[in-house]
C-alpha cells in the first residue's frame, strides 16, 4: 500500500498519531502537497462522509476522522500557503441568533473542511449583521445556517432579507439545515439551499463553489 492510501485508510479509523506520522513522511519525501491533501486526506474524510450519509457510521467515527484529518492538515497549511493552492471555496457557516445549538454546525464544518472548502466558523448565536460582515470580509461563496429550534428558523428569514438588502445580493448563495427545518421552508424564505443531514451539505456546498 502506498503512503496516500495509507493516510486515507488511518484517516478513516481515526488514527490521528498515525495520519500525522505519515503526512510528515510524505512531505519529507518530497511529495506534492495537492496530492497528499486530496488523495489522502479529503479521500479519506470523502469515504468517511459517503458512510456517515448511509448510517454506516455514526458521529464519534466522523469526529474521530476529523480530527485524524485536522492532525495532517495542519502539517500541510503552512505548505499549502506558499504553493498557492487554494480552497475550493468559502463558507460563513453558523447558528442563527437565539440559537446554541451547534453539534450540527460541527459536523457540517468537518464535513466542508473534508471537502476542500475553507470554513469560517462563527460559531452560535450569530446575528445576521455578523453572517453579513464575515462574508464581505472573506469574500465568502456561501453562507450556511443552522437552526435546531422552530422558534429561531424565523432567524433565517431575517439573514436571507437582510443579504438581499446588502451589497452581497446575487454574489453569495445561502445555505440553511437543522433538525426542523425542510426543503419547503427553504424555497418559502427564498434560501438556495437546503440540506438534510452534515455530508449533503457539504457536497451540496461544494457544487455551488463550483458554480
Amino acid at each position: 500500500m502506498n503512503i496516500i492510501m495509507e493516510i486515507s485508510e488511518n484517516l478513516q479509523k481515526g488514527k490521528a498519531k498515525m495520519v500525522k506520522e505519515l503526512v510528515q513522511q510524505a512531505i519529507d519525501e518530497g511529495m506534492d502537497v495537492k496530492t497528499i491533501l486530496e488523495q489522502g486526506l479529503l479521500h479519506g474524510m470523502d469515504i468517511i462522509g459517503g458512510k456517515f450519509k448511509k448510517n454506516e457510521v455514526y458521529v464519534p467515527d466522523v469526529l474521530i476522522a476529523a480530527r485524524a484529518m485536522n492532525a495532517g492538515t495542519e502539517l500541510l497549511k503552512p505548505l499549502l500557503a506558499t504553493s498557492g493552492t487554494k480552497a475550493k471555496g468559502k463558507v460563513v457557516l453558523g447558528t442563527v441568533k437565539g440559537d446554541l445549538h451547534d453539534i450540527g454546525k460541527n459536523l457540517v464544518r468537518m464535513m466542508m473542511e473534508g471537502k476542500g472548502l475553507e470554513v469560517i466558523d462563527l460559531g452560535v448565536d450569530v446575528p445576521a449583521d455578523k453572517f453579513i460582515d464575515e462574508a464581505i470580509a472573506n469574500e465568502a461563496d456561501v453562507i450556511a445556517l443552522s437552526a435546531l429550534l422552530t422558534t429561531t428558523m424565523t432567524e433565517m428569514q431575517n439573514v436571507v432579507d437582510k443579504v438581499n438588502a446588502s451589497s452581497l445580493a446575487g454574489k453569495v448563495k445561502i445555505m440553511i439545515g437543522g433538525a426542523p427545518v425542510t426543503d419547503n421552508f427553504r424555497a418559502s424564505i427564498g434560501a438556495d439551499g437546503y440540506a438534510a443531514d452534515a455530508a449533503t451539505a457539504a457536497e451540496n456546498a461544494l457544487a455551488i463553489c463550483q458554480g
